[in-house]
């Protein structure tokens, strides 16, 4: 893994930014040629810090009004379980994120869902199908504060 030195974190928080940006226009931010600027970013993608590009959504915007924070308790934990749970968890568009936590709790998902209507009829047709459901708890996000997807990028101490 690529060290994370000062024009390294400079890449990963400009491109956090933008996600489009030219190489030319990061190397002209770093004050370097192009050539050192392109290998830098294939270095830190090629390592895995840098997962992929995309564009970040308006969920409001795409009718998505709703969105839930899940609390799932399962009764079965054993290996074919737990697969087909993350097999059906990760191809449904509706569940942004699922956490395998501690506490009272298994499984933490974030939902979203057109409106309440929508959000009931996922809860039916979806969580309550998953293999082992024992308990449902839901929060409604009533105004969202933050949102973001960009990690605090830090030089690293070597």
């Amino acid at each position: 893994m690529p060290d994370i030195d000062a024009a390294n974190a400079k890449i990963l928080s400009l491109l956090q930014e933008d996600g489009r940006m030219t190489n030319a226009r990061l190397a002209e931010h770093l004050s370097m040629s192009e050539t050192p600027c392109w290998r830098r970013l294939k270095r830190l993608e090629e390592s895995g810090i840098i997962e992929g590009y995309q564009a970040n959504l308006n969920r409001r915007k795409l009718g998505l009004g709703v969105m839930a924070f899940v609390q799932l308790s399962c009764s079965e934990h054993d290996q074919a379980a737990t697969a087909e749970f993350q097999r059906i968890v990760e191809i449904t568009p509706n569940i942004l994120a699922c956490h395998n936590t501690t506490g009272a709790d298994d499984f933490l998902l974030v939902v979203v869902a057109r409106d309440l209507d929508d959000y009931s009829r996922f809860i039916d047709t979806t969580l309550r199908q998953l293999p082992g459901v024992t308990s449902i708890r839901s929060n409604l996000s009533l105004k969202e504060m933050k949102s973001s997807s960009k990690l605090p990028v830090e030089i690293s101490r070597s």
